[in-house]
């Protein structure tokens, strides 16, 4: 088969009535692909048998109620083993399709505005991205996590292969790199939005960006490379099956193929946005723009298009109008430039491009290569010079308009500026933005905008859909329904005391002391019997050791040593160490006051240099039933809640951090206790995974234990499985950068206690990496019921 060294046309699909926003390979048919368009379908186009060329439509998918604008193929399973469709849309949903019915299997609800990018993993993991400034990780038809952190539209997304990674660009001008649901890397270099984002390897990826740039990073965060050939904003990435040459479209209509770093072709195409692109397993690429035709380029010579064909494309480009801004004049003036005769002369690489007068008008002309020849891509249209008179100055800026907007009576008014040019809906977000006024105001604000400009244009309208966040929308105010007219993108210590320091701490369980050191097993006891004695664990594990001597004198200490404005009194002192004496003895059979609960409490709150002795007291009073009932209940249990957290402040004090997590612990060991770390699973985990970067190993057993109590908490509830995702993700997040072996341990427990019994949490671990995340500690045997622990969990994950 003969091959070409550049890329020609190999057939156009008038396929769709409206742009073309999402193109995918397909995995089924051979050689199919994908479409989706803001005609509200997607469509399958498998290779026409009878030629060797083109396309037929052999699957139409309807079920969106608003523009179509990204789509992703799902990897077979048992159940499907051509695999799915996801789709996602301006009505905020992600559908779920088979190939052998139109209508959605499923509709996928959680984004509060529009679903624009996708991304499927391993596992049935599927990734999307949202104007609502959120990624979700979606798993078995239920949304796992949450991805939050982006201020701005998540634009991109893309599932890295090793298990577990997930990237997502934004209108922020960020890329970030997520591992189990956590933030681990901001990429920061582009000047505008991400548009785009494309995986190299396991350890580089391509970014693209209104900025007219290409980005290569890696993914330790370094940039290697920036590309730059594009004019204007750039929309979308395909890599080659070589994996190091990809592709790229964009606002200026074209089409660029980097070859070893370069920009070796470029293709413009008659449509002004060129939103998509994929390869086919040929090498054969396929373009999508704001024409609603689908174009595939080839570099097999048997695969171009007929000469007929060939010259009808030739044509179609020569008709574009060009917006003066993709070139530029250099402040040239028209009557200037050179006449056809410029063409006489070729040119010195494919794609580049000569401005010819001819006539009053300015015709714009591409060189190339394969045919050695200047071919026209159309007419520059409205030049530079055109303005309005009528500009309005505002903030030193000239605007068409600048509307008054009174919005609360009594308060001075709010200006709206505005331009013709400009998306009225993006225009109006960004107003609700800067004013702090609330988002469903949105409608309200951009119908005024457009009632209040109808009738006025500036120049010549461009004959198709640009970019939303351009600003130069085809939606001329006073046409129809402008949701529908133009598919609009709009932004959317001292002393001998150490805490922690004594005897290890004990498990509440009497199976196997898995916990305490003090084994009654071995590996080849294990090794004989199928018995799992480690997970899962719903006993909880508590921390019940104290040395309550060492305590009292360092609280003694530290009061000796105080301000006199925080100096205890006797009398204070006397209740602490009462309470301190009847909570740290079993036998105990006497009750606490309520006046040394409250002096409790508010000691508690001792300037955070002296406060860790009576933390410790506070840490093991909450294991007394009366004690844990009345201080984790009602409004006495979020503030405890609050105060502890406060206390785990990533920038607080190393002892202070492991008793409040301590304490939490602790609090598992009452009803009222395990109420109210539920209803606080969020914020406490949130707060707690901060403190695995601190390195102290105590710090580090704690944060372990903490999970694995909230996981055998959870552990055979009927919950969402938000809560499971997050003990995961906290696990694998901690799984990272601790080291102390028992901390290791107890975070195997808490993974084996999540995923025992429940599919969806194993296959949610299996997607976030979890299995290749603790290979390592397998062949542990130093101690034996490290290494016993993961290969039970590696079994179960398998």
């Amino acid at each position: 088969m003969a091959s070409l060294s550049t890329y020609r046309l190999s057939c156009s699909i008038p396929g769709h009535e409206m742009d073309v926003r999402g193109l995918v390979t397909a995995g089924f048919p051979d050689g199919a692909f994908v479409s989706a368009s803001r005609d509200k379908t997607a469509k399958v186009w498998m290779p026409n048998s009878s030629e060797k060329r083109g396309f037929i439509e052999m699957h139409c998918m309807n079920g969106h109620t608003d523009y179509v604008s990204c789509v992703c193929i799902i990897s077979p399973n048992e159940t499907y083993p051509h695999g799915l469709i996801a789709t996602g849309s301006n009505d905020n949903n992600i559908c779920i399709f088979s190939l052998d019915r139109p209508d959605p299997l499923l509709t996928l609800r959680g984004h509060s505005n529009t679903v624009c990018s996708l991304s499927a993993g391993n596992f049935g993991t599927l990734l999307s991205g949202s104007w609502d400034t959120t990624a979700k990780v979606w798993l078995n038809n239920k949304c796992m996590m949450t991805l939050q952190g982006h201020t701005q539209a998540v634009l991109a997304v893309v599932i890295l292969p090793e298990q577990g990674l997930m990237l997502t660009g934004s209108a922020d001008k960020t890329i970030k790199l997520w591992r189990a649901g956590r933030c681990e890397r901001t990429y920061s270099g582009h000047e505008d939005c991400v548009r785009g984002l494309a995986v190299l390897s396991s350890l580089e990826f391509l970014s693209c960006s209104n900025d007219t740039s290409i980005r290569r990073w890696t993914v330790k965060g370094e940039c290697v490379q920036v590309y730059h050939n594009h004019t204007d904003f750039i929309y979308s990435l395909a890599i080659l099956p070589n994996g190091q040459d990809f592709i790229s479209t964009g606002e200026d209509g074209s089409v660029r193929i980097w070859k070893n770093g370069e920009c070796a072709q470029t293709i413009c195409l008659p449509a002004q946005s060129v939103w998509c692109c994929c390869v086919l397993q040929n090498r054969d690429i396929v373009i999508g723009g704001s024409d609603g035709t689908i174009r595939v380029f080839t570099e097999s010579e048997e695969r171009v298009a007929s000469a007929q064909d060939l010259q009808a494309f030739e044509e179609e480009l020569s008709k574009r109008t060009i917006d003066p801004k993709m070139v530029d004049l250099g402040g040239i003036k028209i009557e200037d430039l050179p006449g056809r005769e410029h063409l006489n002369e070729p040119g010195n690489r494919d794609g580049q491009t000569r401005l010819v007068k001819e006539g009053a008008n300015v015709e714009v002309y591409q060189w190339s290569v394969t045919d050695s020849r200047w071919i026209k891509i159309g007419d520059v249209v409205g030049g530079s010079s055109e303005q309005n008179s009528k500009s309005v100055m505002y903030e030193g800026k000239e605007y068409d308009f600048v509307f008054t907007i009174d919005v609360n009576e009594g308060e001075p008014p709010m200006k709206l500026p505005y331009n013709i040019k400009d998306d009225p809906w993006q225009v109006a977000q960004s107003f609700l933005q800067k004013n702090s006024l609330n988002p469903m105001f949105l409608d309200q604000v951009a119908n005024f905008i457009i009632e209040n400009t109808k009738g006025h244009t500036l120049g010549t309208a461009p004959a198709a859909a640009v970019d939303p966040f351009t600003g130069a929308g085809r939606y001329i105010p006073g046409s129809t329904d402008p949701r529908q007219g133009y598919g609009t993108d709009p932004f959317t210590g001292g002393g001998r005391y150490i805490p922690g320091s004594g005897p290890a701490p004990t498990a509440s369980t009497s199976v196997a002391d898995s916990f305490t050191g003090a084994s009654a097993y071995s590996s080849a006891a294990l090794q004989k019997s199928v018995t799992n004695i480690y997970f899962p664990n719903t006993d909880g594990v508590m921390f019940a050791q104290a040395n309550a001597t060492k305590i009292l004198d360092k609280l003694r200490e530290l009061n000796g040593n105080a301000p006199d404005d925080h100096r205890l009194s006797d009398e204070v002192l006397g209740n602490l160490e009462k309470l301190l004496i009847m909570v740290s003895d079993p036998k105990s059979q006497d009750q606490p006051t309520g006046e040394q609960i409250r002096v409790l409490w508010r000691t508690s709150h001792w300037p955070e240099d002296i406060v860790f002795p009576v933390l410790d007291i506070l840490r093991m009073a909450v294991r007394h039933p009366e004690i844990n009932a009345q201080m984790c209940g009602g409004t006495e249990g979020e503030s405890l809640c609050n105060h502890l957290l406060g206390l785990m402040s990533p920038q607080g004090r190393a002892p202070n951090q492991m008793m409040a997590l301590r304490t939490f612990c602790n609090c598992f060991s009452g009803s009222r206790g395990r109420s109210l770390l539920l209803s606080q699973r969020e914020a406490v985990l949130s707060q707690a995974v901060e403190l695995r970067a601190v390195c102290n190993k105590n710090i580090h057993v704690a944060l372990a234990t903490l999970l694995l109590n909230y996981a055998g908490v959870l552990h055979g509830q009927d919950v969402e499985i938000e809560a499971k995702a997050q003990c995961l993700s906290v696990a694998s997040s901690a799984l990272e950068v601790v080291q102390d072996k028992e901390a290791v341990f107890r975070l195997l427990v808490a993974l084996g206690t999540t995923v025992s019994g429940d599919n969806t949490a194993k296959d949610l671990a299996r997607s976030l990496g979890v299995a290749s995340q603790i290979t390592k500690y397998a062949s542990v045997s130093d101690p034996a019921k490290l290494g016993e622990c993961c290969r039970l969990l590696l079994d179960e994950l398998q």
